[in-house]
């Protein structure tokens, strides 16, 4: 199972690295308990629109770009989940990574699917992301 809250935790815990600050700093400045961002990085609890708006604020970044980012995680997480269980990729999804702006977090993880064969695309996503259950 594809958990929301442990993909928005580890986009969450990357934008705070890449500026190099502490759960200390942000949870300050977000006004919330260093243990509870600590909690919701790990996607240990479910972060409401509220909090999520006071930590994006904490960290400068703007709501839009942390969720298109996981967004972009949770596609590779169900691409990887589909993969795991032999399904194969539907077309759509192929062109939807195909149309994806250089920029993107997920360019860096898919390698290009131009040209693969319909069941074959190879996918790198974090592994702590993705629980496949076998049903």
């Amino acid at each position: 199972m594809i958990l929301l809250r442990r993909l928005l935790g580890d986009v969450l815990r990357r934008q705070r690295q890449r500026q190099g600050r502490t759960l200390r700093e942000v949870s300050s400045s977000a006004r919330v308990s260093l243990g509870y961002l600590s909690e919701v990085e790990r996607g240990q609890k479910e972060a409401s629109s509220e909090l999520l708006s006071a930590i994006c604020d904490a960290l400068d970044v703007p709501m839009s770009e942390l969720m298109r980012e996981v967004s972009d995680e949770l596609a590779l997480a169900e691409l990887a989940r589909s993969a795991a269980v032999g399904e194969p990729v539907p077309a759509p999804v192929r062109h939807k990574f195909n149309a994806l702006p250089v920029t993107s977090s997920v360019t860096s993880q898919v390698t290009s699917l131009k040209g693969v064969p319909e069941d074959r695309v190879s996918i790198k996503a974090p592994a702590e992301a993705v629980d496949v259950v076998a049903a």
